[in-house]
C-alpha cells in the first residue's frame, strides 16, 4: 500500500476506535526520518493503549510493515512507525505538554 492509500486508511481506522483531535502533519522537507506524521489523543492512558494496538493490528492485516510500536506499556504516549507514517497517540496531557503540532509547523 502505497503512502497515498496507507494515510486515509490511518486516519479510518483512528477515527473507527474514536480517536480524538486527528492532526496530520506533513513533515517533508523537515524530517528525514518520515513524510508524514498523525497526532491524536485518547481519552485514557488504556484508551491511549487500545488505539495503538487497533491500528497496528489493522495496519498488519492490510499486509502493510509496522517497523515499530512504542509506549504501549505506560499509555501516555504510544508511536506506531509506518516509516512514511508516524503516529503518535497521546493523553490530552502529554500532548499539551509537548506540542508537536507547533513544533513541527515551525510557528
Amino acid at each position: 500500500m502505497q503512502t497515498e492509500q496507507l494515510l486515509p486508511f490511518v486516519i479510518e481506522q483512528l477515527e473507527e476506535i474514536k480517536a480524538r483531535d486527528i492532526v496530520t502533519l506533513d513533515v517533508r522537507g523537515k524530517a528525514s526520518f518520515t513524510d508524514y506524521m498523525v497526532v491524536c489523543c485518547g481519552n485514557s492512558t488504556r484508551h491511549v493503549k487500545s488505539i495503538a494496538e487497533h491500528l497496528a493490528l489493522e495496519i498488519k492485516k492490510q499486509e502493510v510493515e509496522v517497523l515499530g510500536i512504542e509506549g504501549t506499556d505506560i499509555g501516555e504516549w504510544a508511536l506506531i512507525d509506518l516509516g512514511d507514517i508516524v503516529v503518535h497517540v497521546m493523553t490530552d496531557e502529554v500532548r499539551d505538554l509537548y506540542q508537536l503540532e507547533k513544533l513541527w509547523a515551525g510557528e
